[in-house]
Parts: structure tokens; C-alpha cells; sequence
């Protein structure tokens, strides 16, 4: 009798009622992103699955449209997957938003134009809010109440600003107090691996101001960007963000936990521009108010920070005033990249808008439109995600006792860094 083999798509297409293992599933969707990753190199964001199945997706490039196919015939065959339990359930689901994802970004490859809130939906399933300029306006009036000086508001900004650049001679140890000042508060509250360690590294020339590449087995690579100068609040802002309790104990959680505790390969692989990306930046920025209250981090940069920065600790609480201030206007982004990226600006106009809505440091404002044209769309990531991800783990924050609560708190943010739940699973 002859032999018949047959792939999982070729059953499915001859309509077989054989359903794909989950696990086999998985495996055709870590290989479809490596896939698509030859298309873009910012695609995959990590990988530390087998080296082979890299070096097949480099050997054969295949063509957009095949592989939006195979996308397609992998989202079949999880139809009708059922879980066997809360967290399976989640990682059906999560693997039907992540290969829907990849299916539109396969279609902006290939030159399909989404507006930018249909992007964002089909990315990273959300949609930001959006504002007036005179929404932003009115927060921009209280922030020049603040500021010493008379004249416009984004001059006595920069000049006010000046205080508080650290030096480049003393941004490493800065950086290194920050860094571990965040995984101090991070370790009472989440079992590291053991084996887990970072490199730091200073870059210039990139669009971002920091990045974690995580290279698995608990090790990240930390790079910030030292082309503009850096304030002092952005050493905690950097070291809970790239590092505690942010990208690098993310990564490290969901390696431990899904891949090596439960064997789901798909983990061992992060595609950029899909749902994962909205959980790992919103957990990051919101990773930083839970390490550190508002007093606490006060208290921290006065008293270490500013002065192995070589700053008056006596300008910390103003300049901390300023910070909450200028964090009300995060969303102003979000509508320059929105505005920029339909068309409804120019590039000077969303430079413009950076400058005098958002209060973005003008030397900065080129580079952030930069950000926008690599990116694009991603942006919604960082204050959207860290709303629905503070607001999913206050729910979970029920004790009347201050310190029972924020155990609860950490305890929630946890359980998310380890589990397949993505932006909807939130709400």
C-alpha cells in the first residue's frame, strides 16, 4: 500500500477533520517569524530557540505572499482548539492574535496601507486614545507655572533642563546605581533565575534612547543611547524600563515559565510588531512606579543619584514635580505619530507638534520622527500599555493595608510577565 505524507496545511486543505497538535502549531509559528523576520531585520526582536530553524529561515527566503498563506492555514488549524485549562486557553488565544498580527504586517511589507488606529488594532490589538491641542495646551500652561523665567515655555524648559544633565564622565556610575537600585526592589517580589545577569552598553546613532536585546538563557544586552544628553530622571526611568522589573526580567519570566517550564517554543521568539509588544513596553513604564512610589523615588535620586551625578540634590523635588507634569503630556506622541504617519503632517509640522505641545527636548525631536518612520505605530505601546497594564493590576489589588496591596500588586504583575495574556485579556 502507498505511503501518504501530508503537512498539517495539506490535510487541512483537503479537508480533514485532523487537528494539529498545539504543539506543532506553535512550532509553525516560530518558523513563520523567523520567516518574516528576513523581510525586516527589526521584525524579531529575540530569539534563543533552535539555531537550525534560523538558518533555514535565512537559507529560504520566501516570498511575502506564501508565507501570508501559511499564516493564513495556521490559523485554521487552531480553529476549534479548546484548552485544557486557564493557561492553554490563553496561549490558543494568544497564538491566533499573534499569527493574525504577523498577517498584517506580511500585508504592510507587501505595501498595504493601514490608517493608524486600524494599525495599532491589527498590531498590538488596541486603540489609543486621542486629544485636541487644546487639551495638551491646558497641561502646557500648568507646566510654565513651574518654570523659573519669563518668555516661551519650551526655551525656559531647555534652559531649566540644563541642570540636570548628567555628565557623560559620570553617567556610568549613575547608571549602574540606578540599575541596581531597580533590581533591589524587584527581587523581594519576583524569583530571578539564578543564572540571570545583564551587559550594559553605551551606543550613539540609534533611534531609541535605551534597548534590551535579550539573548535567552536570562542574559540581556542593555544599550543606551548616548548621542543626546541625558537627564537625571531618566537613569530609574532606564533601569526599571530595559532592565527591573521591565524587559529583562519579562524575557527572563517568560523563558523560565513558558518555555522551559511548559515547553511552548512559540515563547522563544518576539516579534515586534504584534500583541507581545504592548504587554512587554506597558509592563516596562508601569514596572517603574511600582518599584518605586513617588516619595521613594525622591528620596533615591536626591540622595544618590544627584549627587554621583554631580547635580544640587536641592532641585530634585521641583525637578520631580516637573517629571509628573510633563508625563500628563506622554499622549501627545501618540497623536504627532498618528498625524505624521496618515499624512496630516508634514515632518516639520510633527516636529513642531513635539516641540511645543509635548515639550519634547528639541534636540531630540528629529530623532523621535525617526523613531516614528521605523517603527511606526508602536509608540501606543508605551503609555497606552502602561495604563491597561496598571490598571489590569490594580484590580487584582484588593487589601485595605497599604503594604498587603502593593504585595498584591507585585503578585498580579508577576502572574502577567509569566503567562500568555495579551493587550484584550487586560480590559
Amino acid at each position: 500500500m502507498k505511503k501518504l505524507l501530508l503537512g498539517s496545511a495539506a490535510l487541512l486543505m483537503a479537508g480533514s477533520v485532523w487537528a494539529a497538535p498545539l504543539q506543532d502549531v506553535a512550532e509553525r509559528y516560530t518558523k513563520l517569524v523567523l520567516a518574516v523576520g528576513q523581510h525586516d531585520a527589526n521584525y524579531v526582536d529575540a530569539y534563543y530557540g533552535p539555531p537550525q530553524w534560523q538558518e533555514e529561515a535565512a537559507r529560504k527566503k520566501r516570498p511575502l505572499k506564501e508565507l501570508r498563506a501559511d499564516a493564513g492555514a495556521t490559523l485554521k488549524l487552531l480553529a476549534g482548539q479548546k484548552g485544557t485549562d486557564a493557561d492553554e486557553t490563553l496561549r490558543i488565544e494568544f497564538l491566533n492574535k499573534q499569527l493574525a498580527a504577523m498577517q498584517a504586517y506580511i500585508d504592510m511589507l507587501d505595501g498595504k496601507k493601514f490608517s493608524f488606529d486600524e494599525e495599532t488594532a491589527r498590531l498590538y490589538d488596541a486603540v489609543t486614545p486621542h486629544h485636541t491641542r487644546a487639551y495638551y495646551e491646558s497641561l502646557v500652561g500648568e507646566i510654565a507655572q513651574l518654570l523659573p523665567g519669563s518668555g516661551p515655555v519650551t526655551e525656559r524648559l531647555k534652559a531649566f533642563r540644563q541642570n540636570f544633565v548628567i555628565p557623560a564622565e559620570r553617567l556610568r556610575p549613575v547608571m549602574d546605581a540606578a540599575i541596581r537600585a531597580c533590581r533591589e526592589r524587584t527581587a523581594p517580589h519576583i524569583g530571578l533565575p539564578e543564572q540571570e545577569s545583564f551587559t550594559l552598553e553605551f551606543v550613539t546613532g540609534k533611534p531609541w534612547s535605551g534597548y534590551n536585546w535579550y539573548k535567552g538563557q536570562s542574559r540581556s544586552l542593555i544599550q543606551i543611547n548616548t548621542e543626546f544628553p541625558i537627564y537625571i530622571d531618566r537613569a530609574v526611568d532606564l533601569g526599571c524600563h530595559e532592565g527591573y522589573p521591565g524587559h529583562h526580567v519579562y524575557n527572563a519570566l517568560l523563558e523560565q515559565t513558558l518555555v522551559k517550564g511548559k515547553g511552548w517554543v512559540e515563547y522563544s521568539v518576539y516579534p515586534l510588531q504584534s500583541p507581545m509588544s504592548l504587554i512587554a513596553e506597558g509592563s516596562a513604564n508601569y514596572g517603574i512606579e511600582l518599584a518605586f512610589s513617588e516619595d521613594e523615588r525622591l528620596e533615591f535620586e536626591q540622595k544618590v543619584l544627584f549627587p554621583l551625578a554631580g547635580l544640587d540634590p536641592a532641585l530634585a523635588p521641583q525637578y520631580a514635580r516637573l517629571r509628573r507634569l510633563l508625563a500628563k503630556l506622554s499622549y501627545a506622541d501618540n497623536d504627532a505619530a498618528m498625524q505624521y504617519l496618515d499624512g496630516s503632517f508634514t515632518r516639520a509640522q510633527a516636529i513642531d507638534w513635539l516641540v511645543n505641545v509635548q515639550l519634547y527636548p528639541p534636540e531630540k525631536s528629529a530623532q523621535r520622527v525617526q523613531f516614528y518612520d521605523t517603527v511606526r505605530s508602536y509608540v501606543i505601546n508605551y503609555n497606552l500599555g502602561a495604563d491597561l497594564v496598571k490598571a489590569y493590576v490594580q484590580r487584582h489589588a484588593t487589601a485595605s493595608d497599604p503594604q498587603q496591596a502593593r504585595a498584591q500588586r507585585w503578585a498580579a504583575f508577576r502572574a502577567l510577565l509569566s503567562s500568555p495574556r495579551l493587550a484584550s485579556g487586560l480590559r
